[in-house]
């Protein structure tokens, strides 16, 4: 049953005008942090990192394409997933016809994932994506990033993701509220939980400056929360997120039994 108040045009509004108060103390306190998120040191990368691109081999500064920021999602897709995390994809459904914009505004995009190129490009074409797509498969510089750990951390306890430590993995894994949810999501990837959670999300910021590359920024979990597009309308929505367990699918996947 959906709980709800019923009453007066007039008595509407005037409850509307007080929630538009704190939407404005809200967007401006998100002003803020935008401020905040530009004013944190930037930390120089010397560290070589090499992709593999529908272009061929590249550089971290290649990534850039002769902009001066680069805006890069980390998704989840490991070596032994069959398709993409379904929350990653539907965040990319929302971020693919934005990259356009970004690279007119001096930022450019790529999401970067670990399973070899074939296999990314492969799934950005059933998706019908367009963003570039960078495999880090021989590279450090998913578990630099703090997106990607090994089965020795996950079970000894050394995984630190979003600025937290994690307790070791249980064996049999589980998960905040048992296998399920989780499980769930990582049998539409081909994998079992503790190979799908080895892989996680999170976006990163870097700035080209005289020629040296800098790190300016990173969110995890539900630091990407902001950029996940359908999130926002449902926030709108008269039901609000409405969620019982996991009801999103990938774009191509509805209506399917």
């Amino acid at each position: 049953m959906t709980h709800f108040t019923t009453g007066t045009r007039e008595e509407w509004l005037a409850a509307r005008l007080a929630l538009l108060e704190e939407e404005k103390a809200l967007t401006r306190r998100s002003d803020e942090l935008a401020g905040q998120r530009q004013a944190l040191p930037w930390v120089r990368i010397d560290k070589p990192y090499t992709f593999d691109t529908a272009n061929g081999p590249a550089s971290l500064k290649d990534l850039f394409k002769g902009r001066s920021q680069l805006l890069i999602y980390h998704f989840m897709f490991g070596p032994d997933y069959t398709a993409g995390c379904p929350s990653c994809s539907s965040i990319a459904d929302g971020f693919n016809g934005s990259v356009v914009h970004l690279e007119n505004h001096d930022v450019a995009f790529s999401a970067v994932s670990r399973a070899p190129l074939a296999k990314l490009l492969a799934y950005r074409e059933r998706m019908g994506w367009s963003f570039d797509w960078a495999s880090s498969f021989d590279s450090d510089f998913n578990a630099d990033f703090n997106v990607w750990f090994s089965p020795e951390q996950q079970r000894d306890g050394g995984i630190e993701y979003n600025y937290r430590r994690e307790p070791a993995m249980p064996v049999p894994p589980l998960t905040k509220g048992g296998a399920g949810p989780v499980e769930q999501i990582a049998a539409t990837t081909g994998t079992d939980v503790a190979t799908f959670t080895r892989e996680r999300p999170g976006l990163s910021a870097f700035a080209l400056e005289d020629g040296a590359i800098y790190h300016t920024y990173s969110a995890y979990a539900r630091g990407v929360d902001g950029i996940w597009g359908m999130y926002p309308w449902l926030d709108r929505a008269p039901k609000g997120r409405n969620e019982t367990g996991i009801w999103w699918r990938r774009h191509d996947e509805y209506g399917r039994t």
